[in-house]
């Protein structure tokens, strides 16, 4: 008997090829290729390790095959990409995914991937008379977009010198490196510069807050996947997120290596790229590193929450750990911190 389908005639010797070839990658673990999506690759720092777990081979190691990471400048557009792409897994900011929620899709937080803020520096021209956060009075601040992490932060800082977001002005830039030219022609007196524009640029301008050292642990990025996912595409989600935590161990064991990797796919100077990873590695927010493992930290998913309701950017009520899906993680981080 002979089966036939619409590209033409399967042979019993092909069906045989085909039951080995399936044998073979379920052995290894990997049963088809997949692309996964992440916001912003390739330029923020977020991304870093799927750079180093790409080149390295880690993915395949684990038995995930991604044959590409596929990106866009905001966490809305990249979970669209996913849904739109069927793609297995996503990293995006928490208000993209609360926004996409509200609006109805099925998707669920399944890694917390980016911990704190801690790449983001506001800096000055080194001649500005701008030396303290109280001196922000009257300034004009840059951000990116409206409803934007970086339009949050801006609000925070200000804050943070006993200012009110009346005492300032901010103003939008449309992006970080178009803040940075910004604040070269005087359009802004303060620009967000975060990891890794900052190891690019400081020595051109002034620090005069760090995000590190102002502000608490608010989750940055996360790990998603769609609700409803296959018991394939369960074992590709697990396989990534073991590779993300397998590259993050060897940029703290092969930090200049790790770096030369990142510096390849952000085209960026290795000196540039090490000093931005030595930087975001070490840097401890309240104990809480900027990288994780994927382990879900509950208290920084509420503060991110609460961030974007401050800017318009979620509305309503929002329960944080309705939207999480542990069972994708390694056992011994399936705990909610």
């Amino acid at each position: 008997m002979k089966l036939v389908h619409h590209y033409g005639v399967i042979s019993p010797a092909n069906i045989r090829l085909a039951s080995t070839m399936v044998a073979s990658w379920l052995l290894m673990g990997t049963v088809h290729a997949e692309q996964i999506v992440v916001s912003n690759y390739g330029v923020s720092a977020n991304g870093m390790p799927f750079a180093v777990a790409l080149e390295k081979g880690f993915f395949k190691e684990e038995g995930a095959d991604v044959t590409g990471i596929l990106t866009s400048a905001g966490g809305g557009t990249t979970l669209r990409n996913m849904l739109a792409g069927d793609a297995p897994y996503a990293e995006v900011s928490p208000n993209a995914v609360i926004a996409a929620v509200q609006q109805g899709a099925d998707v669920k937080i399944v890694s917390d991937n980016v911990l704190t803020v801690a790449e983001f520096v506001w800096a000055v021209k080194p001649e500005a008379p701008i030396t303290s956060l109280e001196e922000l009075k009257g300034r004009k601040i840059g951000y990116t977009n409206p409803r934007s992490t970086s339009q949050a932060l801006a609000t925070l800082i200000v804050q943070a010198g006993g200012l009110t977001a009346q005492d300032v002005e901010l103003v939008k830039t449309g992006g970080f490196g178009e803040g940075v030219a910004a604040l070269d022609t005087g359009i802004i007196d303060v620009a967000p510069i975060p990891e890794p524009l900052w190891s690019k640029f400081r020595s051109k301008y002034r620090a005069i807050a760090r995000a590190a050292d102002l502000l608490p642990p608010i989750d940055n990025v996360v790990g998603i996947s769609a609700g409803d996912v296959s018991p394939e595409k369960g074992t590709f989600i697990k396989a990534v997120i073991r590779a993300r935590r397998h590259a993050i161990a060897y940029m703290h064991e092969h930090t200049e290596d790790a770096a030369a990797l990142i510096a390849k796919v952000y085209n960026l100077d290795p000196p540039i790229a090490e000093n931005a990873v030595r930087s975001l590695i070490n840097s401890r927010t309240n104990g809480i590193e900027y990288w994780g493992s994927g382990q879900i930290h509950l208290d920084g998913l509420k503060r991110s929450i609460e961030i974007q309701k401050m800017v318009g950017a979620i509305h309503g009520d929002v329960e944080a750990e309705k939207l999480i899906d542990t069972r994708f993680l390694p056992d011994d981080i399936k705990v909610i911190k």
